[in-house]
């Protein structure tokens, strides 16, 4: 891997900066502990991909750091603490006398990675605006499911019925109320709303009180519940 050095563009490292955190954008001052910061490379590879600004303070302040070493650090997080392993390019930048490392990380199209918590679990992450979140299991066969052919049938009986006209109704149903209303068990459940998803059919969205699901798209329900899953089994939504 090539690392660049790009001296004299100050200004475009300084306009990231004054970014803030956010979604696609992260600080570190440093990076010492490989394991640590495979997880936010994982959260990055595993949503819309972003960028790691090494030198960097939290407040934007610039530090500066010695960009060899942390590239090392970098390599053994996405080599060894990654599975599978993560791809990332490497960019030197110079502002106020100081080296600026960015490390960027593209969205994959091999999600789910996983990294090892504090018990040494494999888990995967994902990153929503500036924060890190383990993500459910449901979220993970979603990934799972975007990458496969050869997808769980799809059922459709009165409690399914049920539940469709729940969401049609705009509620939010949390995971256990998917399972409950549908009759199904967690496992069947997981396998619905991991079909849902990748059809686009129905979005997760993340609130105080956790994860929940609501209708995206009030046609693509139509369509499936006049003419079935043949039309949607080989769409890929990722």
């Amino acid at each position: 891997m090539t690392i660049q050095s790009k001296p004299l563009t100050m200004s475009y490292v300084l306009q990231m900066i004054e970014e803030g955190e956010h979604q696609s954008q992260d600080f570190k001052m440093r990076v010492d502990d490989a394991r640590k910061i495979a997880r936010t490379i994982v959260a990055f590879a595993n949503s819309d991909g972003g960028r790691l600004l090494i030198g960097v303070k939290d407040n934007g302040g610039i530090v500066g750091v010695r960009a060899e070493e942390e590239v090392h650090v970098i390599e053994m997080a996405c080599q060894s603490h990654c599975k599978p392993p993560v791809p990332f390019e490497a960019q030197i930048w110079k502002a106020e006398g100081r080296s600026v490392l960015e490390i960027r990380v593209p969205r994959s199209a091999g999600r789910p990675h996983f990294c090892e918590d504090e018990q040494n679990q494999w888990r995967a992450y994902l990153r929503q605006d500036d924060r890190i979140h383990r993500a459910s299991p449901v979220q993970v066969k979603v990934w799972q499911y975007e990458m496969r052919m050869d997808r769980s049938e799809f059922r459709y009986d009165q409690h399914i019925g049920k539940l469709f006209a729940a969401w049609r109704n705009g509620r939010q149903l949390a995971f256990r109320q998917v399972a409950r209303m549908g009759r199904m068990s967690f496992g069947d459940a997981e396998d619905l709303l991991c079909l849902l998803v990748v059809w686009g059919i129905v979005e997760w969205e993340r609130g105080p009180k956790g994860l929940t699901y609501a209708l995206s798209d009030e046609t693509a329900l139509d369509q499936l519940e006049t003419h079935g899953s043949e039309s949607f089994r080989w769409k890929n939504y990722s």
